[in-house]
């Protein structure tokens, strides 16, 4: 009798394994928190009348220039982009028992995760440096709120990204539990889906 794969790998009566319908409902919450964000960022954009603004405005008067630089956010948001793809090919190779190369596109993932987040980190810096702070007005407290929370999902995405590069490293990763490799890449996913629709909100249309 053989019943490892049914202990390693429960299903639900529709046939899915349990920890990935968690990590579903994981997501479909996460939604909710990401659509109230959002949501309340658009809310507020039209009715800031403090300086600094995101795009160049005119107020009574007064022209200020705006803080956004579009190049520079284009090129974080396709860096992050290329990291799916990347995660797709660390997916493809576990499933092909490819260890070496599991641990080449996880740590590729991982670098362009990171390499997102300094550019975040550069942003923030800069829109500081101009007068733009968590209490400074609405588009600060919603803007700084709605993306920090993102970049905190992109930090928790990379730590999970190293660990299986570690246990890969350590040979505790294969084809037989490939599911840990595929759960990492639907949150890492839903991570970048989410950051297009910022990107296209916040930065692309504006008022």
């Amino acid at each position: 009798m053989q019943h490892a794969t049914t202990v390693d790998h429960p299903q639900t009566s529709t046939g899915i394994d349990n920890r990935k319908l968690l990590m579903w409902l994981f997501l479909a919450s996460e939604c909710l928190f990401f659509g109230g964000f959002i949501g309340t960022y658009l809310l507020y954009r039209d009715r800031n009348e403090t300086a600094p603004f995101p795009t160049d405005r005119t107020v009574d008067g007064v022209t200020y220039d705006g803080l956004f630089d579009i190049p520079f956010t284009s090129v974080s948001a396709f860096v992050l982009l290329m990291s799916s793809v990347s995660m797709v090919l660390a997916l493809a190779a576990i499933q092909r028992n490819n260890r070496r190369g599991l641990q080449i596109w996880l740590m590729c993932t991982a670098l362009l995760g990171m390499t997102f987040l300094a550019g975040q980190a550069f942003e923030f810096t800069e829109f500081y440096h101009q007068g733009l702070t968590l209490h400074s007005n609405l588009f600060g407290t919603t803007f700084f709120v709605l993306t920090g929370f993102h970049g905190a999902h992109v930090s928790v995405g990379v730590i999970i990204l190293l660990s299986l590069y570690v246990m890969a490293g350590r040979g505790r990763l294969t084809h037989r539990n490939s599911l840990n490799v595929e759960l990492a890449g639907l949150y890492w996913h839903f991570v970048d889906v989410v950051w297009i629709v910022i990107f296209t909100l916040v930065y692309l249309i504006q008022s």
